[in-house]
């Protein structure tokens, strides 16, 4: 099977009700926001819910779309929606070795991957929104 020429992402900007942020711990990137490859058939806004599930065990509600960030080098649009935790408990799994909720300032000092805190901090500034940053780095993943 060919890989698809375009890779759609969704991750989800988690915030709880003590203005918490939840991350998750990937073996390879380090603490990031959940989220991952939206499948064939699939909405946006279902494989964020999806992948924060898989990835954390909480389950979510979207609240909005905040924007999208494009590798043109890669072909990969990351979409990003800000949501909040209406149930489910915090796990580990393969894509997470910890997950948990972090006072947002916290949470960003963990996040140390690439762009991915720029990531978070758009979805958390309303006057950012929306946003469509493009870039071209083809190892910028």
């Amino acid at each position: 099977m060919n890989p698809p020429k375009h890779i759609v992402s969704a991750a989800a900007i988690v915030i709880n009700g003590k203005n918490e942020l939840l991350l998750i711990k990937g073996p390879r990137r380090g603490w990031e926001m959940p989220g991952g490859q939206v499948e064939v058939g699939e909405s946006l806004t279902h494989a964020a819910i999806r992948e924060t599930k898989e990835e954390s065990g909480i389950d979510i509600e979207i609240i909005k779309f905040c924007g999208i960030f494009q590798n043109v080098g890669n072909s990969i649009c990351n979409t990003l929606f800000l949501a909040k935790p209406i149930g489910g408990e915090l796990i580990r799994s393969s894509e997470s070795l910890e997950s948990g909720f972090f006072p947002i300032d916290e949470a960003l000092d963990k996040v140390d991957w690439k762009d991915f805190r720029q990531r978070i901090e758009y979805c958390l500034k309303p006057e950012m929104q929306p946003f469509c940053i493009e870039f071209n780095d083809e190892k910028n993943i």
